[in-house]
């Protein structure tokens, strides 16, 4: 199954425009679902930026931290997950005779 223009695009604006499209496709053959490819690309980033340390100091120099980036690709999973925004190739809710996933999660406490 071949990537359309309406995927591709909704790929990049999700993982952003240097993303390589051959890598993409590749995954989307594979994957069958651009919802299935960003979460599998992201998921990736995310393992890699917790694989670092997530803040670097040199006293008097630079501070880094990659907290709030690991945040937000949490988040953006999170999103993803929940079915938002939605993609191109997203079964539409008309389909009758099929089932579906419903997933329930705590909220957090106050």
């Amino acid at each position: 199954m071949a990537m359309d223009v309406a995927v591709t695009a909704w790929l990049k604006g999700e993982l952003g425009p240097t993303t390589d499209l051959t890598d993409l496709e590749t995954r989307y053959t594979r994957l069958g679902t651009a919802r299935a490819v960003a979460l599998e690309v992201l998921r990736e980033r995310l393992a890699a930026l917790r694989a670092q340390p997530s803040t670097i100091n040199v006293s008097g120099a630079v501070a880094v931290g990659f907290v709030e980036n690991i945040k937000a690709y949490e988040r953006q999973i999170a999103a993803l997950e929940n079915g938002e925004p939605p993609a191109p190739d997203d079964p539409t809710d008309g389909s009758a005779g099929t089932l579906g996933v419903l997933r329930l999660r705590e909220r957090p406490r106050r």
